[in-house]
């Protein structure tokens, strides 16, 4: 089983006919994803890998059944974008976009929460239930099914990790990118009740980094509501005070956010953390046979 997407998961790509948006739908659709339209403004009636383009996203959603959308428009125009698909009927976003105003995400965030629509990101890498679904721009070869979920702030730390799964055994459910901006979609309590939900998750891996208190909050979630076995890696430990690396979301401010916190937040709830990103399968194993 799997989150968020699965082999009935029907996308549309908004930004289709742009660099990104072009490539990005070709490598989703050859991995089999259903990739059932595109959406650029006064372009419809083109296609893209014969992937029909449509005007508006109500056109696709009322012509192909979309029900998932994946955007990568430029930052200036997000806002619409989102409001746009919760209007038409899309039930779960994927960002992709990086550099989003923070005051036109939280708008659109809070327009798409009254609608009940889910939102992944910005700036992050999307959702993958290998062999089912790929909405996003994860390198899909590295992916093997299996039940173990994985939830990261980081894009290319996300892949290191899955990699150092997928040579031990260890087969994913779902990985979901959440995007590193101060303000973004779902984030770790959700997800992590996801999978404690879903009946073949049955572990969990947490990729945290530094800056902002959500992996101490999401530390105090797992203690009360998570039964099944998390392992946690946490990326900055040597980045210095005040300074951003990477994610607007990875600074450390007036000394709060540091990785000495957030391993001290898990292990008193009995949480093991790898200080290496090749710890985490041996710890993952060891939870799941003890």
């Amino acid at each position: 089983m799997s989150i968020l997407i699965n082999k009935d998961t029907r996308v549309v790509v908004q930004g289709i006919t742009g660099r990104d948006g072009s490539f990005h739908a070709k490598k989703m659709k050859a991995y089999g994803t259903r990739v059932v339209a595109g959406v650029s403004p006064g372009k419809g009636g083109e296609s893209i890998d014969e992937i029909p383009v449509y005007n508006s996203v109500w056109e696709a959603v009322h012509t192909k059944g979309a029900n998932t959308s994946i955007i990568f428009v430029p930052a200036a125009f997000v806002k619409d974008a989102i409001m746009e698909a919760v209007e038409a009927g899309i039930k779960l976003i994927v960002c992709i976009t990086e550099g989003v105003p923070t005051l036109d995400i939280i708008e659109a965030r809070r327009y798409a929460t009254l609608h009940g629509v889910q939102i992944i990101g910005p700036n992050c890498p999307g959702i993958i239930s290998p062999e089912k679904s790929l909405v996003g721009i994860m390198p899909g070869n590295i992916f093997i099914p299996g039940h173990t979920g994985v939830i990261s702030r980081s894009g290319t730390l996300t892949y290191e990790v899955v990699q150092n799964l997928t040579k031990a055994g260890i087969g994913q459910s779902t990985a979901i990118g959440v995007g590193g901006d101060p303000v973004i979609g779902l984030f770790y309590k959700e997800l992590l009740q996801m999978f404690q939900d879903d009946p073949e998750t049955d572990s969990i891996v947490l990729i945290g980094e530094i800056g902002g208190d959500a992996e101490q909050i999401a530390a105090e979630y797992i203690k009360n509501h998570i039964t099944k076995p998390v392992t946690v890696f946490i990326a900055g430990a040597a980045a210095p005070a005040e300074k951003r690396m990477g994610h607007a979301g990875a600074i450390i401010s007036s000394g709060s956010g540091t990785a000495q916190e957030k391993w001290k937040a898990f292990e008193q709830v009995d949480v093991p953390v790898a200080k290496n990103p090749s710890e985490i399968p041996s710890l993952l194993l060891s939870q799941l046979k003890g």
